[in-house]
């Protein structure tokens, strides 16, 4: 059997927190849904029934749940054909301000917690982006990193999302 943490004891592991025992810690530090009861048993002088019962324990107290069993395996269904327009067909207004707004959003949805620094680095450079040149080579930056974060196809759809919210280019 194996065991998840719940957001209780994500509480308890923060520092500073210490109203468990330093073995029931360290079961809730291996529970993740990767270890087993064999797992904790070593943390018990290698009995599997008192890792066991101390985990029922903090089962019953909230800190951990039993991993849910995988999903039986069913047939696939037939594909749903996806209709070729967006979802999300945009009728407001154009501008570099709306575009803007939208490059901050993507930053911190795509790369606030996998990589706060390169966030950082991106939310600087729009910033610091005073035409749309500019804003369009910073969105050029973030497409090419979402390209090997989430694919291609995900940063296609996205440069479609930018394209609908840009103005129209004028040409003096």
């Amino acid at each position: 059997m194996r065991f998840i943490r719940t957001d209780k004891a994500r509480d308890e592991l923060q520092p500073g927190r210490r109203s468990l025992s330093q073995r029931e810690r360290a079961l809730l530090l291996l529970a993740g849904g990767q270890h087993s009861l064999t797992d904790f048993g070593a943390l018990f002088g290698g009995s599997r029934d008192e890792a066991e019962r101390v985990a029922q324990q903090l089962v019953a107290r909230g800190y951990l749940a039993p991993e849910a069993p995988p999903p039986q395996r069913t047939p696939e269904p037939e594909p749903v054909p996806v209709p070729a327009v967006a979802a999300d067909a945009f009728d407001g207004k154009r501008s570099l301000a709306t575009t803007r707004m939208f490059l901050f959003d993507l930053c911190e949805r795509m790369f606030v917690r996998r990589d706060p620094p390169r966030a950082e680095r991106l939310r600087a450079a729009l910033r610091e982006a005073r035409d749309r040149e500019a804003m369009l080579a910073v969105a050029e930056s973030m497409l090419g990193e979402i390209a090997l974060a989430a694919g291609e196809e995900r940063a296609a759809s996205i440069r479609e999302r930018i394209e609908r919210l840009l103005p129209a280019e004028t040409v003096h």
